[in-house]
């Protein structure tokens, strides 16, 4: 394990009295609790941590935060590997395990970095023209993309860690815990309102962890060191019951309505063996807030120059926040290259830390005169109006080339360079939200505007770039959506600050630096190794939108979105037009703010929660039974019933033969139920379905057909008159939630004048579904009083009756979904499993048999009962079913009328739903098969005639049966058709209707 050379001696967050260890790349390093990644790594010397997407280049670390677009690692391995983490978020832990990634066979010796030899043939659209070479010019080149696309490994197993998600109400979210982010706490916590202020890094403070903590230059907020300042601020808030301090929490997505996600890193800093293993590794917290505040600061940008990229350059911040916050020295002698006036902070405070400044370079002619003055005071040299010509090392930075406008070049020795592009507001989440943005000529960059939701922003992210000015606007903000979330709120007091630095904030955008030397590798994006070259070919070759150009060359595309690169890429292609800013605009920013773990997403909803089945009253019985189970909607139904040493199939096939010799037993319970009453209600069941409802009498139940407005079926059902007010209406299992969302949309949106009210009653009732010539002989045998008046004589089909069982009341349908004498038993849910039992018991004498779905299936197709979703596929009319029946010629309108008469629905031409018989009665078509019209498969293109819906063996037709949609398959009746096999002759069938019950019957009379 290596010493630290350059870990200062004091100063910063980190605990020197505990050393860890670590290792990157197979070496072993030391750390200290407090330290990120990318922190403990540049105290130990290492800058090189990663390779570019497409060149293969070394890359360092650039940023300090979620702004940093190179130092991407992968953690761990197997199963727990975290790949494309970024190191400047990764905190560090005793025993961490850190690999680069996107190189082979090592980082410093990667073969693949032979691509930038070639880079000149890697320009903008490589691969959208490689692509669209000659015919089959792709196909040899797609391995080689795809053997080289991706950076880290994918885990090999599944995540072993625990994540949750929760949800929270609030008065005032407030996103950033800098300094304008505090005082916004403070003002809305004061106000009595429920507040959360979320803080995406380990520590709340922002920019003033950045600052000199002590001594010469040191702030002090109300006479206190900044961290004591942000100490006792936070202990105010942590005192009030109504605030919630998130840190390690990002806000990562901003929706509608105030509805903003955080992304909290639960104990992702911990190393595995620490973790609460009653704590998430992750949580996702899903906020639905009054006010939001966005305090998000604002990010530095970087500066475009040939070989910008080397290792040991970095954003002249993220030096300073490795200086002040993780006590870690850059470089021994570094260079700052700036076009504003706030990186010359940097060149001080290094200079003060014990590093020689080799130079301050800055494109101006005129900044502010006091920092020159400063500058020389110091004998740090100084070169106005210069630009970068290149720079010198290879796995890191050595020296850098300056020239000026005359000409002059000289070279000055850097081991760390300190770039700065300016700043500009952190506007990400506040265009999430759909604001709108304006250009800051001041500031140079895009700020927040007219915003629609109830959004608050300030500090840095409004374009405040003084604390001084962060402060007051935090303390004013946090008041505003206080009062707005409806207390009495003033702003909290603004501390008074002394012995503070100058914070001048001037500032001459340069977009990209051009020098004699060249300025071919001048690096945009660092990450997808976008140079400014690329760009300007993109402008050349048509690419004028913004929006295109950024699709076309990738720049922002990668999981840092451009965070440092954006406006400088925007700054390059409007250059290129001739055009301003304002006049491009900007590229849009999308949720996530940055990469989220998928997990994180998924929470606790994983596995078995991932979707949770429903299940009805009699489930355990059915496990008990050891039915074979399938997942139909939300629900779990059986399947079937094997006995032992029988295979599905054979159960199948016996339930289904019980069901129309003996008696056989169906839990009906998952049908959807919807309960429909209102003196509105017949016309509210004539409007939504096709056939008439007027006249249905209570005590009777009708089959109806619903349609969407383009006239194809969407659900399909019984529905039963209770009285002339109240209906009791059945849907398809996986269907009722949809419909019933559905009709309560035509409710209020369409016939709000309708007096109908819907209650979804599907969980409250358990159904029993006999079906069989003995079913009455179970009902009798149940029923109170014998089943007096449930006779079928008695019961007429398609009606129900209350009754009774042991004294528990019940409503009886005569309903069929077999074809053969049936009765539907619905009991409160409660009854459920006992009536069931009771059922078993009673029908024993009479071989009663259970069954699942797939004999139901079967029985319906050999009566030729459709099944919506299955015999339809959203394009289906209820002529193309040959329903014609259903469809009302006299009654008003209907959903769906005006569509159904189209000219395109009333074609004789479309597939009509149809029978088929095979010749071989055994051969069981497969379901999707295509069907065509001739028994030798044609070569490509075939013409399809249809393709097959359903398709059983019949245990009671001795046969297979099938259905199919088939053009003009009712015209077509006797004829034969083929069915396509993969490989395989194709298999004649013949055209029939679709109750095959009714057809061998009439056969076998004939």
């Amino acid at each position: 394990m290596t010493r630290q050379p350059f870990r200062l001696d004091e100063g910063g967050s980190i605990d020197r009295s505990r050393e860890i260890s670590f290792s990157f790349d197979g070496k072993s390093y030391a750390g200290h609790p407090g330290d990120t990644l990318a922190s403990a790594l540049i105290a130990n010397g290492v800058h090189m941590v990663a390779r570019s997407f497409k060149y293969h280049r070394p890359r360092g670390i650039v940023g300090a935060g979620a702004e940093d677009p190179a130092g991407l690692v992968q953690i761990g391995s197997g199963a727990a590997a975290d790949p494309n983490t970024r190191a400047t978020e990764q905190e560090l832990w005793d025993g961490l395990e850190a690999h680069a990634q996107n190189c082979w066979p090592s980082l410093k010796h990667d073969l693949y970095a032979a691509n930038d030899l070639v880079s000149r043939f890697y320009s903008a659209g490589f691969y959208y023209k490689t692509f669209m070479g000659p015919p089959g010019n792709w196909m040899t080149f797609e391995p080689i993309v795809r053997f080289a696309a991706g950076i880290g490994k994918t885990p090999d197993g599944p995540d072993p860690d625990a994540y949750e998600t929760i949800n929270r109400h609030c008065d005032v979210l407030i996103v950033g815990a800098g300094p304008a982010g505090l005082m916004a706490g403070l003002s809305a916590a004061r106000s009595g309102a429920r507040v959360i202020l979320a803080e995406e890094t380990a520590e709340a403070g922002g920019q003033l962890l950045s600052l000199p903590q002590a001594g010469d230059g040191a702030m002090t907020i109300d006479g206190k060191a900044p961290r004591d300042w942000i100490a006792e601020t936070l202990a105010e808030l942590a005192a009030n019951d109504r605030v919630t301090v998130l840190t390690r929490t990002s806000a990562m997505g901003y929706y509608a309505d105030n509805f903003v996600a955080l992304w909290e890193k639960v104990s992702d800093h911990l190393a595995p063996k620490d973790r609460d293993p009653l704590l998430p590794r992750q949580r996702l917290w899903r906020i639905r807030a009054k006010e939001v505040v966005l305090a998000t600061g604002a990010v530095e940008r970087s500066l475009v120059f040939h070989e910008n990229d080397r290792p040991g350059i970095m954003l002249a911040s993220a030096a300073r926040t490795y200086l002040h916050r993780y006590g870690a020295l850059g470089g021994r002698c570094a260079a700052v290259i700036a076009n504003n006036d706030a990186a010359w902070r940097t060149a001080f405070e290094l200079q003060a830390a014990g590093a020689t400044i080799s130079v301050i370079s800055d494109s101006r002619f005129q900044p502010d005169d006091a920092l020159v003055r400063k500058a020389a005071e110091r004998d740090i040299p100084v070169r106005l109006g210069n630009q970068v010509a290149s720079t010198g090392g290879r796995h890191r930075v050595k020296e850098i080339t300056v020239e000026s406008e005359t000409g002059n070049i000289e070279g000055f020795d850097a081991d760390l360079v300190a770039i700065s592009g300016g700043w500009m507001p952190n506007v990400a989440l506040f265009s999430q939200s759909r604001g709108q943005l304006r250009y800051d000529g001041d500031l140079a960059a895009f700020r927040p505007g007219w915003h629609w939701q109830r959004t608050h922003v300030c500090g840095s992210a409004d374009g405040a770039m003084t604390t001084a000015a962060c402060f007051e606007s935090g303390a004013r903000v946090g008041a505003w959506a206080a009062e707005a979330a409806g207390f009495s709120a003033n702003a909290a007091p603004v501390p008074e600050l002394a012995d503070i630095a100058p914070e001048p904030t001037g500032i001459s955008p340069i977009w990209q630096m051009v020098t004699t030397e060249g300025g071919k590798k001048a690096f945009v994006d660092l990450q997808d190794d976008v140079k400014a070259s690329d760009l300007e070919l993109a402008v050349r070759e048509g690419y004028r939108s913004v929006e295109h150009a950024k699709r076309y060359t990738t720049v922002g595309m990668g999981n840092d979105q451009g965070k440092i690169s954006n406006l400088n890429a925007f700054g390059i292609i409007s250059g290129a037009q001739g055009k301003s800013l304002p006049e491009l605009g900007t590229t849009t920013f999308r949720q996530p703010w940055k990469p989220v773990t998928f997990g994180a997403i998924a929470g606790q909803f994983v596995g078995a929660d991932f979707e949770p089945r429903r299940t009805t009253p009699m489930h355990d019985w059915h496990v008990r039974a050891e039915a074979v189970f399938e997942p139909v909607g939300d629900w779990l139904r059986a399947r079937s019933y094997p006995r032992p040493g029988e295979t599905f199939e054979d159960a199948v096939q016996r339930e289904a033969k019980a069901a129309r010799t003996d008696v056989a037993v169906l839990d009906a319970s998952t049908l959807g139920k919807i309960d429909i009453r209102g003196k509105d209600a017949r016309t509210f069941l004539n409007r939504i379905y096709t056939n008439a409802w007027s006249k249905l009498a209570p005590g009777r139940c009708r089959y109806g057909l619903m349609l969407g407005e383009d006239a194809m079926v969407f659900d399909d059902g019984v529905t039963s008159c209770i009285a002339d007010d109240h209906f009791h209406m059945t849907t398809t299992t996986g269907g009722a939630a949809r419909v019933l969302t559905w009709l309560e949309d035509y409710l209020q949106t369409e016939w709000p004048d309708l007096d109908v009210f819907l209650t979804s009653v599907t969980e409250e009732t358990a159904v029993v579904s006999l079906s069989g010539p003995k079913s009455y002989d179970v009902i009798k045998a149940i029923c109170d009083n014998a089943g007096d008046g449930l006779a079928p004589d008695d019961f007429p089909f398609m009606s129900w009756k209350e009754a009774a069982i042991d004294c528990v009341a019940c409503r009886i349908f005569r309903i069929s979904f077999t074809g053969e004498l049936s009765y539907e038993i619905n009991v409160p849910a409660s009854y459920g499993l006992w009536l069931w039992e009771k059922v078993m018991e009673a029908g024993a004498p009479f071989g009663i048999t259970p069954y699942g779905t797939e004999a139901m299936h079967l029985l319906r197709a050999e009566k030729g009962f459709i099944i919506v979703g299955q015999d339809t596929d959203g394009t289906i009319t209820p002529f193309d079913l040959r329903m014609d029946w259903i469809v009302s010629q006299k009654k008003g309108d209907f959903v769906g009328k005006r569509s159904l008469y189209r000219s395109d629905t009333v074609r004789t031409n479309r597939k009509q739903l149809v029978g088929l018989i095979t010749e071989d009665p055994q051969t069981v078509l497969m379901e999707g098969a295509q069907i065509i019209a001739t028994p030798d498969e044609p070569a490509p293109p075939v013409p399809m005639l249809g393709y097959v819906t359903s398709s059983y063996l019949s245990p009671n037709l001795g046969r297979s049966i099938a259905m199919a949609l088939v053009e003009s398959g009712g015209a077509r009746m006797g004829e034969t058709v083929y069915i396509s096999r993969n490989g395989a002759k194709p298999l004649a069938a013949t055209v029939t209707d679709t109750d095959f019950l009714a057809h061998f019957a009439e056969k076998a009379d004939g």
